[in-house]
């Protein structure tokens, strides 16, 4: 179903492309967009037991999106430094394929174990008191989207290998 990588070489293990899940900050999620434009949105997001965690407002191209085809990427590029004298980019990277669900349901135990885990990614020292009034506040204000990875890969240059 999924393509092999063609320069397999420079795959990275699961355990790589994981370790640039957990410490990135930002992905670009590609959607299929209005008028069969692709939608590619940068997010915020924290990975966990084979799944991506973002979150969104409640109404939106994200979700109109995600509502009309629930297959999606997702691709972080961890590293990426531009070698001048050799026309070449160190760079390492993962793309996470999989479908992709809205929790809208403020009962659901994965739309706030969703939101604990971007907090503690972004927000680790703050305290625990008051990360549960901010996503208390903001339960009813936005939905948890979970994509649930089918496959991942993970890519590096020559020289990181």
């Amino acid at each position: 179903m999924f393509r092999t990588m063609r320069r397999n070489k420079q795959q990275l293990s699961e355990e790589k492309t994981i370790k640039i899940l957990n410490e990135a900050t930002n992905g670009i999620l590609a959607l299929d967009g209005d008028e069969g434009y692709t939608y590619a949105v940068p997010l915020s997001f924290a990975y966990s037991d084979n799944k991506i965690y973002f979150h969104a407002a409640l109404k939106g191209h994200k979700l109109d999106a995600i509502q009309n085809n629930d297959k999606v990427s997702f691709c972080v590029v961890a590293q990426d430094d531009v070698i001048q004298d050799t026309f070449t980019t160190h760079f390492r990277s993962a793309i996470a394929f999989g479908k992709i669900k809205i929790i809208e349901d403020d009962d659901d135990p994965e739309k706030r174990l969703g939101l604990e885990l971007l907090a503690d990614k972004y927000s680790p020292n703050v305290d625990i008191k008051s990360r549960e009034k901010e996503i208390n506040s903001k339960l009813k204000a936005l939905v948890v989207i979970v994509l649930e990875i089918e496959h991942l890969t993970g890519k590096a240059a020559r020289e990181l290998i």
